[in-house]
């Protein structure tokens, strides 16, 4: 069985070719590299061949890297870009990286108040591109951002969201009302989820058995078939090792079928990012 690791990141010390942002600096990068050989090595022992690649911040706008990697890995890689959300024409440039294969674009609060985050006119531009174009919308975000994006969701109901990291429920302590708010964007049938990060969540250690009754909720309010489990790679492999990643879906969750564990461990993103 192969599967598919939904949300990975890749970064090169070609700063030349692949310049940093400018409020970024070699510091900030790591490890000091993550390439597609050395993602593949961790991945492949696990029966991951298939990989969603996300925009790495250290490069900001500038997707080249990201999309040089998936050109050279045709088959291999789908990806995750960003754009500026501030800018004149946002869906313009999620037009043309639409074109190169890419599939959603992530989009972050950067400061701005869960009551304003996502009001600007970019963002209006972006949930209708994503909707005319089937491409998805990804949040990085805190569950008090959560009803932000319940309101695109009521506004664009055709645009596709992908909530990363379970919207980073368990960073602090695991709370009912978040694992609430994050459940009620079920109600949208075109939101889903990424169970992921594990190792920033809850207890943050392996085997992650603190985080199944969260993981729980969240099947249980979305179906498998909205969920797509991911690494977070290179930062799940620091300080633990891909396979206690990816074994909590393939072996930890005895309430899940067989069929349900596919689902989330291939054919949600398979269907999204693939297809």
């Amino acid at each position: 069985m192969s599967y598919i690791d939904a949300h990975v990141h890749v970064w090169t010390d070609d700063l030349q070719s692949y310049p940093l942002a400018s409020n970024f600096t070699v510091n900030d990068m790591q490890p000091p590299t993550f390439k597609p050989e050395e993602l593949l090595a961790h991945c492949r022992t696990s029966g991951v061949d298939r990989i969603v690649l996300i925009q790495m911040s250290f490069y900001g706008f500038n997707n080249a890297y990201m999309l040089e990697v998936m050109r050279q890995h045709p088959g291999v890689f789908s990806g995750v870009a960003i754009v500026d959300a501030t800018g004149e024409s946002p869906q313009e440039a999620m037009a043309r990286l639409a074109e190169e294969g890419v599939r959603g674009f992530r989009i972050h609060p950067s400061g701005a108040t869960p009551e304003m985050w996502l009001e600007g006119d970019g963002y209006q531009k972006m949930f209708a591109a994503g909707a005319s174009q089937n491409l998805a919308m990804c949040p990085l975000i805190d569950p008090e951002y959560l009803p932000a994006v319940g309101r695109m969701c009521e506004r664009y109901p055709d645009t596709p969201v992908v909530i990363d990291h379970l919207a980073r429920i368990g960073c602090a302590p695991i709370r009912q009302e978040d694992i609430d708010a994050l459940c009620a964007l079920a109600r949208h049938p075109r939101a889903m989820v990424k169970v992921s990060a594990f190792y920033a969540l809850g207890e943050k250690r392996p085997p992650h058995f603190d985080l199944i009754p969260l993981i729980r909720s969240v099947r249980d309010a979305f179906g498998a078939d909205r969920i797509m489990w991911a690494s977070d790679c290179p930062y799940q492999v620091q300080d633990e090792s891909y396979e206690d990643s990816i074994a909590l879906v393939r072996s930890g969750l005895d309430f899940l079928s067989p069929e349900e564990k596919d689902q989330i461990l291939r054919g949600t993103a398979e269907e999204f990012f693939f297809s």
